[in-house]
């Protein structure tokens, strides 16, 4: 199946949210993500309810999702939005990267890189990306967080120090709770 540049008719465009809107919609959201997953363990649970939190609460969110480690490379895990890259080698696009750095990536137009090897175009209307590497309590990379705009420079250190804090909080301490 090849990607479309057509958007999907239950998907809406992008909307870009200034510096204050975009801190308020974050708190907003960790109470919530706090909320429902207090006391939760199962990893699955977890990602399906940060994705659904996440993406309701942040409107330039355009596809959001987990990929997690199997078999040494990433593989799809919970998201929501178009189809999403089944699989990804470690070092191939921005997930690729964030994985084998295990740094978080941000990409301000995702146009501007070599698409096959800095970026999949798994979907077209993908314009800016943060990828945020997630860690277990022994410090192991289980899986990156991909969220990606259908508008330029949606992504910046506002997302990445909520994104980061989230991971951490939800997946990284697992083990030491």
């Amino acid at each position: 199946m090849s990607a479309s540049a057509e958007m999907p008719y239950f998907i809406k465009p992008s909307l870009n949210l200034d510096a204050e809107a975009k801190k308020a919609a974050y708190e907003q959201a960790v109470v919530a993500i706090d909320a429902n997953l207090g006391g939760e363990t199962d990893r699955i649970l977890k990602m399906a309810t940060i994705n659904s939190v996440l993406k309701t609460y942040l409107p330039y969110y355009y596809w959001a999702g987990f990929y997690v480690v199997k078999n040494g490379r990433l593989s799809v895990g919970p998201y929501q939005g178009t189809l999403g890259c089944l699989h990804i080698e470690f070092g191939r696009g921005v997930c690729g990267k964030a994985a084998r750095e295990q740094k978080t990536q941000l990409v301000g137009n995702v146009h501007a890189l070599a698409q096959g090897s800095e970026h999949i175009a798994c979907d077209p209307n993908s314009a800016s990306e943060i990828v945020v590497p997630v860690f277990d309590g022994k410090g192991e990379l289980i899986a990156v967080y991909d969220v990606d705009s259908t508008q330029i420079n949606s992504f910046d250190a506002l997302d990445q120090f909520y994104l980061e804090k989230i991971m951490e909080r939800h997946f990284r301490q697992e083990a030491l709770d």
